[in-house]
């Protein structure tokens, strides 16, 4: 079996070739070792083989590791749903926050931020299919959250983020990260201001290349890095 260094040092030339096919930089990517399920012992293993970003979906495991690797460098993102009475202990612990869904939440997280003295960037996890076992906001419902990201003190809304139904192969995810890159340009377009659209974090394992020739930002990846996932109860 290949290593975990081999499995990155392939996916990094996967993601350099899917920018280059449609002209971009492929530093503009950003690869997230999506660690969910895995033990400690793999985070350590990607870090020496130079992984920087990892993913968590669940706020007391992330932590866990959290503690376990604070000798690493490690930017820690969290992708899963978070529930308002997380909030605080998720403002100070992850580098970003992917799924971030309705004005309370990211209110809250802002003042967590702001009394934790940390600086979290924010995405909004943008529904698009309406799967009814995702969350996220509906596109119509997003501006407002834009609206509410000016005022807040501490917190910063970075980007965009989706979930679509999982691709039976790579090709069906285009449609919904297409979705997701043009409603980016017509908030842009409408004066949203563009910090608030840097990121668009789209593309998982199975369709991640797809997700860079569409303009992914990040692209979170765990099986092809680690190995099949342990499901969790």
């Amino acid at each position: 079996m290949s290593s975990i260094a081999d499995r990155l040092t392939d996916l990094r030339s996967r993601i350099t070739a899917a920018a280059r096919s449609v002209g971009r930089d492929p530093a503009s990517v950003r690869l997230i070792a999506v660690s969910k399920t895995f033990p400690l012992d793999l985070v350590r293993e990607a870090y020496a083989a130079g992984q920087r970003d990892f993913g968590e979906n669940r706020v007391q495991e992330a932590l866990d590791k959290i503690q376990g690797a604070s000798d690493l460098d490690i930017r820690w993102h969290l992708l899963g749903h978070l529930q308002t009475n997380k909030a605080k202990r998720a403002a100070s612990a992850f580098a970003a926050i992917h799924s971030v869904d309705g004005l309370e939440l990211l209110r809250k997280l802002d003042a967590a931020a702001a009394g934790d003295g940390t600086a979290p960037r924010l995405l909004i996890q943008v529904d698009l299919a309406g799967e009814e076992t995702k969350f996220g906001v509906r596109p119509a419902d997003v501006p407002p959250l834009f609206e509410a990201a000016v005022s807040l003190r501490a917190a910063r809304v970075v980007g965009l983020m989706t979930l679509p139904p999982i691709p039976e192969n790579p090709e069906d995810a285009r449609p919904w990260f297409v979705q997701l890159r043009r409603l980016r340009d017509d908030w842009a377009a409408s004066g949203v201001p563009p910090d608030m659209l840097q990121e668009l974090s789209m593309g998982m394992s199975g369709d991640f290349e797809v997700a860079v020739q569409e303009g992914a930002t990040m692209v979170r990846v765990g099986t092809a890095i680690f190995g099949k996932r342990v499901s969790q109860k």
